[in-house]
């Protein structure tokens, strides 16, 4: 299993956005995170993605050069204590692969892509750590990155609600002002268009309710500078003060000669499209008022870290909330859960497979039936489609992956492209402990709730071995005929099953 934190270990989280890339390095000192090193470099991943989901190659070579000085800093931390999340860029490309294998590497370390509503969980849980709620006070709080924009309620730590937009300061700056152009009948069209994706949730966010609003991201941190600047505000962002730096911005006329007050260098080429988010959301929402955070993903991120693999895993109530809306046997699913963790235990020393890998199997085992809720002809493909298709919580979407193809794969013949979603890194562990949930499934199929004999299971490279009494598998003519097909049926994993009855 995954060692504990001690004091003094280090942890990192790598924020791979749109617009910049982030980089926190925290030191865990007495269950607290104090913070030792910060690196951040404007990437703009978004200015080179193009309508077809391609990434141009000078843009990715900046991505990929400042990832390699990343990496340098974290060279010598385990791979277990960093995480490196990439958010709606890397989403929109055709081939996400095709960067993410380069990415890897220049990093030194795996790169999980994560959905926009857990973007949105993860931010909202920086700034609840980094500005700690009221008991019962309930905060909107807004990132506006690169490519997106996210909007969460939450109470205490937790996320009520998250919504995650296809604007961002750079998409939204190419989309509308592409030509460096600006002008009041553009900014009104644009207005619009921006104000219709918020409008799409705005009744529910006001009818759930907020006491206080918060923006996080570094484009809300400007905007809020400007405002200082024009000594319209004390730090904050008002719907007072919006129009007057938007009818400042205007003034230039084109983007290069933006000229407002506080305004850093590389923030003035898309400033444009984040102001004029922050301006949709403040209409659409009905906002007078908005203070700003000083964390954001990567702080939400290292605090995700340290519940991770523990009781407060976010991925456990995930699954929970999963087996009750599906209405999954919980007692079938746990014995054939102990029975799949029983095999691993086994063979997880000749397959060298780690507490990830075990986490992951236990997951699959409970939600293995999901599809079941929708019909029992091919279930295994209803569960996987629903795994891989929705926002779970806590999980990369690597990781819903990961537990879609053990799924799809537990019962009947392994197809060929069960496992076309699953990056390299993963591929082989993933095959291995999808012959294990097989074995589980098969040796429950009857839903018996006697405990099975004694077995005994051993693995070398690409073959296993599973030894079962022979009386006990006599009494059993079903079992006995699914086990004798299965190594052909298992065929697909690549992996050489024997079974043996003594």
């Amino acid at each position: 299993m995954q060692p504990a934190l001690q004091d003094g270990d280090l942890l990192a989280a790598v924020d791979i956005g749109s617009n910049s890339f982030h980089m926190v390095v925290a030191r865990y000192v007495l269950g607290q995170l104090r913070v030792v090193d910060r690196l951040r470099e404007m990437v703009r991943l978004a200015e080179g993605l193009d309508e077809r989901g391609g990434l141009a190659p000078q843009v990715q070579q900046r991505a990929l050069d400042c990832l390699a000085r990343f990496g340098q800093r974290i060279h010598d931390i385990p791979p277990q204590r960093v995480r490196a999340l990439a958010t709606n860029t890397v989403r929109a490309l055709a081939r996400p692969q095709a960067f993410l294998v380069p990415a890897e590497t220049a990093l030194g370390h795996a790169i999980e892509v994560v959905s926009g509503r857990e973007e949105a969980r993860l931010v909202y849980l920086g700034v609840a750590h980094a500005q700690p709620p009221k008991p019962g006070q309930r905060r909107l709080v807004m990132d506006v990155g690169g490519g997106s924009t996210e909007c969460i309620i939450g109470s205490g730590f937790d996320a009520i609600e998250r919504e995650s937009l296809q604007v961002g300061c750079v998409a939204s700056t190419r989309r509308f002002f592409g030509d460096g152009k600006l002008s009041r009948k553009r900014w009104k069209e644009a207005l619009v268009e921006v104000g219709v994706e918020f409008q799409q949730f705005a009744s529910a966010y006001r009818n759930v309710g907020w006491d206080e609003a918060l923006g996080s991201s570094g484009t809300l941190k400007q905007v809020a500078e400007v405002c200082v600047a024009m000594k319209l505000t004390k730090g904050s962002i008002t719907a007072e003060a919006l129009p007057q730096v938007r009818e400042r911005l205007l003034r230039a006329e084109r983007i290069e000669a933006i000229d407002l007050p506080g305004l850093s260098d590389d923030r003035r080429p898309i400033i444009a499209g984040g102001l004029l988010i922050v301006e949709a959301a403040f209409s659409a929402l009905g906002l007078a008022r908005m203070a700003v955070s000083k964390a954001a993903l990567r702080e939400g991120t290292l605090y995700d870290m340290l519940g991770r693999g523990g009781a407060d895993d976010p991925r456990e109530a995930s699954v929970a909330a999963l087996m009750q809306r599906y209405g999954i046997d919980e007692a079938h699913a746990a014995r054939v859960e102990a029975t799949a963790l029983m095999l691993f235990d086994r063979v997880a020393g000749d397959w060298k497979l780690d507490a990830d890998a075990r986490r992951m199997l236990a997951w699959a085992a409970r939600l293995h039936e999901l599809g079941l809720a929708i019909a029992h002809s091919q279930y295994q493909l209803h569960g996987a489609y629903v795994l891989q298709n929705s926002d779970i919580a806590g999980f990369s979407q690597q990781e819903q992956q990961v537990l879609a193809a053990l799924v799809r794969s537990h019962r009947r013949k392994v197809p060929n492209k069960a496992f076309d979603a699953i990056p390299d890194r993963l591929l082989a562990d993933t095959k291995r402990i999808a012959a294990l949930l097989r074995l589980a499934v098969l040796l429950h199929r009857s839903h018996e709730a006697a405990e099975l004999p004694e077995l005994r299971a051993s693995a070398k490279r690409d073959q296993l071995s599973l030894t079962l009494p022979a009386r006990w598998l006599d009494q059993r003519p079903l079992l006995r005929a699914d086990l004798g097909g299965e190594p052909a049926d298992m065929a697909g994993l690549g992996i050489a099953l024997e079974i043996r009855a003594d």
